[in-house]
């Protein structure tokens, strides 16, 4: 008999999507601000549920569901970030006539599926997640409806999110197919006892389902949709895939490839090695040149799962512990970074080319100074959180015997530094150009907090270490 407890905070939330589309459907798009609020409040809601779920492990529905402290941790963060990123949404859509009720019931049920993501413990659980995620995230690409710009971006994220799907699948399959189970448990006992490690079909199945996963966290050579995807869609969206997404993608990497395949890491870890080392190359080398800054924080991001795989590739708790670490503040970094980007308002509408920013500092110092440190927490300087999250991961990898690939993640780092200082120059050193429109409360709220957090973070960084800590065992007990 399945414990429907231990999935309460799940079963609130598809309720409570119900709820919001039966009071969209009712009142129609007078109704997106109450919708909105009601959408944070039950994320939050769903948030506490989860932190006062049992910290032992759970496996029920068969097997299918696992409820343990790496969960609690990363859904925490996914649905933060997801409320943050309708907050964040609530000024620009109004601006923009793209009040309607639909969009934070899309990112509810999104944030859903990353939840059933993050406890899959089963190939068939793993992909239903993936999807429901994934169907809510194509609407919302294309939300902006009389935009070509965003209804191609929604179709190509589409079609290539379909792609990748498939291949996940496919990869499902042939691992199903040489082991005769998908059950991540049955999956780890037949691989300890040194069953089916050599089978061909296995390892082609691994390296599919590899490339499905890295499609979701547009990791390199799977990253092409980024860049588009990132420029076309509205802002709030963009912030919202920068962020929940990623989180819960990173998720289900570690727990696939830690807990029923971590036998096999001698098989997968020279993929995620090169997987990790493009990214990180990519990132730091396609960015340089861009104009657009919702671009460049496109190829910014590819290059950030880069270093996350980095922790990854090492295949040890310490490794684990380094990509929470680092996950958390990546999170917070472009949640900060996004709401700066979000209060690039001139009369004539938004802004997205970086020259606009030239003498911020004269004329919006504040922002100025908060878009400056979230700029060189992203380049890992120190001693801001940014370079505390690249210090775990390249330790891990170091302490792994991938000192290559440390060393390689530390130059392309430095090589990653030139464009966001670049953007720091242009806000302190360029003539003035057109003014911002004020902020809102809300965006200046996120960025101060945003910005205490990346500056103030090694002062205590404890209640981080110590959550990622017990997190990460929780995969190797």
């Amino acid at each position: 008999m399945p414990d429907f407890s231990i999935a309460l905070a799940e079963i609130f939330l598809a309720c409570a999507a119900m709820a919001l589309l039966m009071i969209g459907a009712f009142r129609g798009n007078k109704s997106t601000t109450l919708v909105s609020w009601l959408a944070v409040i039950s994320l939050i809601v769903a948030a506490l549920m989860i932190q006062y779920e049992a910290r032992e492990t759970f496996v029920t529905f068969n097997g299918l569901y696992r409820d343990d402290a790496f969960g609690v941790f990363m859904k925490t963060l996914c649905l933060g970030a997801s409320a943050l990123a309708i907050i964040m949404s609530l000024d620009f859509n109004k601006r923009e006539k793209l009040d309607r009720f639909e969009f934070p019931i899309l990112i509810v049920i999104a944030t859903l599926g990353m939840l059933v993501m993050i406890s899959a413990n089963d190939l068939m659980s793993l992909y239903l997640g993936i999807e429901l995620m994934s169907l809510s995230l194509y609407v919302t690409a294309a939300f902006r409806r009389d935009s070509v710009r965003s209804t191609e971006a929604g179709l190509k994220y589409f079609v290539l999110g379909a792609l990748s799907s498939g291949m996940l699948l496919y990869g499902a399959s042939l691992i199903y197919g040489f082991t005769g189970t998908t059950n991540f448990d049955l999956l780890a006992q037949i691989f300890t006892t040194g069953e089916a490690h050599s089978e061909i079909g296995l390892l082609i199945g691994l390296v599919f389902l590899i490339a499905g996963l890295a499609f979701k966290v547009s990791a390199v050579p799977f990253h092409m949709w980024a860049p588009d995807v990132y420029e076309g869609v509205p802002t709030p969206v963009t912030a919202f895939f920068a962020a929940a997404p990623k989180v819960a993608a990173i998720a289900l990497f570690l727990r696939v490839f830690i807990t029923p395949f971590g036998e096999l890491v001698d098989q997968w870890q020279q993929i995620i090695v090169f997987i990790s080392i493009a990214s990180m190359v990519l990132g730091a080398f396609a960015a340089i040149n861009q104009k657009n800054i919702k671009r460049l924080m496109a190829y910014s991001s590819i290059g950030h799962i880069g270093y996350a795989l980095v922790g990854l590739a090492a295949g040890t708790e310490e490794g684990v512990r380094g990509v929470l670490i680092y996950m958390t503040i990546y999170v917070i970094m472009n949640i900060g970074t996004f709401a700066c980007i979000l209060s690039m308002r001139q009369r004539d509408g938004m802004v997205e080319d970086i020259s606009e920013l030239a003498g911020l500092s004269k004329s919006r110092p504040w922002m100025a100074f908060f878009l400056l440190v979230f700029m060189f927490s992203l380049a890992g300087v120190p001693p801001l959180a940014g370079f505390f999250g690249k210090f775990y991961i390249f330790v891990a990898a170091i302490n792994a015997g991938l000192v290559p690939l440390a060393v390689i993640g530390l130059v392309t780092s430095v090589i990653g530094a030139v464009y966001y200082l670049r953007i720091v120059k242009i806000m302190y050193f360029d003539d003035e150009a057109e003014g911002f429109e004020p902020t809102s409360r809300t965006l200046s709220v996120i960025m101060t907090l945003s910005a205490i957090f990346v500056a103030f973070f090694v002062i205590f960084p404890g209640p981080l270490l110590d959550g990622a800590k017990a997190a990460a065992a929780v995969l190797f007990s």
